[in-house]
């Protein structure tokens, strides 16, 4: 079992990583936990302000609950939207079974506590993207530091729909900011997915 020391080349962990919904019910070390969260920091940012903020969600409790409010949420803002009842339904299981059945989940937020602060909101709105992005960064080696420790992880988007529902929840300092939620754990299935060519996605001048 993985002891937190990365032993895997950077190819295989840019091109094998891939997003991972089920896992065994194994827990993770405390260890690799703490050395997937140590390679997320190292991740550049705005200004080297260093803004994500970090909250590791292991208790069933936890999960739980966390999962049913965010679903109740889900099932109002669904609700609104006049999706069909068995839409809605199958919405809010499969994100409840997703985020129970992870033996870990780590909230990634960002704060503007140490972020510049400018007189125009311009520039205020574009340092807050600012730190989005150093977020984001963070995330995504804390996802290839996870591919390297033997986990399997994905990334969900689901708290920004309702940061006020996980900020209550998990009782998080108010400049906390939720951005995004990663399920993590040793992998109980394998993906491939392809990639567009660069043909489509590049610009060359």
């Amino acid at each position: 079992m993985p002891d937190g020391t990365l032993d895997i080349s950077l190819h295989e962990a840019l091109f094998g990583r891939r997003s991972l919904r089920r896992y065994h019910p194994d827990p993770v070390p405390q260890s690799v936990i703490e050395a997937v969260l140590q390679a997320a920091t190292y991740a550049p940012s705005a200004h080297n302000r260093q803004p994500w903020r970090f909250v590791v969600i292991q208790s069933a409790e936890d999960k739980s609950g966390l999962a049913q409010a965010m679903g109740d949420r889900l099932r109002r803002d669904l609700t609104a939207d006049n999706a069909p009842s068995e839409v809605i339904e199958a919405d809010v299981s499969r994100s409840y079974d997703r985020m129970t059945s992870a033996p870990v989940l780590v909230l990634l937020c960002l704060t503007m506590a140490e972020m510049d602060v400018y007189p125009d909101p311009k520039r205020q709105a574009l340092e807050q993207v600012m730190a989005v992005q150093s977020v984001a960064m963070a995330g995504q080696n804390l996802l290839l530091a996870a591919h390297g420790q033997g986990l399997g992880a994905c990334w969900m988007c689901a708290p920004l729909f309702c940061p006020d529902v996980v900020s209550e929840y998990l009782g998080l300092p108010t400049d906390w900011q939720p951005q995004g939620l990663v399920a993590m754990g040793y992998p109980a299935q394998e993906r491939t997915k392809p990639r567009k060519p660069l043909g489509e996605v590049v610009l060359w001048r």
